[in-house]
């Protein structure tokens, strides 16, 4: 087994401009984050929040691959030397045109590529009478993927001799036990998130390259 880097933290990028649409019209609808999602640039001003460094990965999820702002996410990691791994459906993105003028898609800007295994058009569930089809598998292949994640990430872990924190539910573990790792699992999660952000703005962060390693928390 190759040798493994500690997880120091985990952090979801979740642009509330680009993803709150539950609306549909109006403030905050549907048609704004569609627009949205294509705006050159936006992606390197949601990084510019975040203290990147070599011994940081990115996993990067759109379906088609072809928006603007997840492929520039996708190489803004790349360019500060951040692994980036693609979660796509390569049939559906080979059937869709990438937003970017030079036609450059997610999968270009990605070391790993995994597939969620849906269709052209995404839609996998076809009905008498009814023109297109319906039901998204990107979702259910999209969970499938992470979840096979999550686990192969513990089993090397425990491997490792450094097996991680699982919120287990009471009725397991006990309500006592439960309560414990939910509340120690935050805090800590709270503590390694702060190094994040700790150097933004700072001389030092001015001064370091973008491919010089930061300290790793573990």
């Amino acid at each position: 087994m190759a040798p493994l880097r500690l997880v120091s933290r985990i952090q979801s990028i979740v642009e509330l401009s680009l993803s709150f649409h539950n609306l549909v019209v109006g403030a905050n609808g549907q048609r704004q984050a569609m627009f949205l999602e294509n705006v050159s640039g936006l992606a390197e001003r949601i990084l510019r929040n975040y203290d990147l460094s070599p011994v940081d990965s990115a996993l990067v999820i759109s379906s088609s691959g072809c928006n603007r702002v997840p492929i520039e996410m996708a190489e803004e990691f790349q360019r500060r030397k951040v692994p980036v791994v693609a979660v796509i459906s390569r049939r559906h993105s080979e059937a869709s045109r990438s937003h970017r003028a030079d036609g450059r898609k997610l999968q270009d800007f990605a070391d790993i590529i995994l597939d969620t295994g849906a269709p052209a058009g995404d839609a996998m569930v076809r009905i008498p009478g009814l023109e297109t089809p319906v039901a998204p598998g990107s979702t259910v292949g999209g969970c499938l993927l992470i979840n096979s994640l999550k686990a192969e990430i513990a089993v090397r872990l425990t491997a490792a001799g450094q097996p991680p924190t699982v919120l287990t539910a009471s009725a397991l573990v006990g309500a006592e036990t439960a309560t414990s790792l939910f509340e120690a699992a935050y805090d800590e999660h709270a503590r390694r998130l702060a190094r994040l952000y700790e150097n933004l703005g700072t001389p030092r962060a001015a001064a370091l390259p973008a491919s010089a390693p930061r300290p790793n928390v573990s």
